[in-house]
């Protein structure tokens, strides 16, 4: 498995208008091929991640264009690009 985490910022007094948008995104997100598992954090100041844990880095980078339009529907909330790191999935728990 692969994981693409992704570090954000939002505009001050965005996060609930972005947290709407994200959440009418759901359908799309979870339906890219390989997905696996998709949590998002934020802080109150509006920074957060994105980890993305998909079936490999094949899968991960074949979903850049995707991903990169989901991203768009952002725009109007982001302070910036966000910026993307991917790694190899070395533990995968949950209870």
């Amino acid at each position: 498995m692969f994981a693409r985490i992704t570090h954000y910022k939002m505009k001050p007094e965005s996060r609930d208008a972005a947290t709407e948008l994200l959440n009418s995104l759901r359908d799309q997100i979870m339906g890219m091929p390989g997905m696996h598992h998709f949590v998002n954090v934020m802080n109150k100041d509006g920074s957060g991640y994105v980890i993305s844990v998909v079936e490999s880095e094949e899968a991960s980078n074949a979903n850049a264009g995707k991903v990169a339009e989901l991203w768009g529907n952002f725009s109007a909330y982001l302070e910036g690009p966000p910026k993307a790191e991917g790694y190899d999935v070395i533990a995968n728990w949950s209870k």
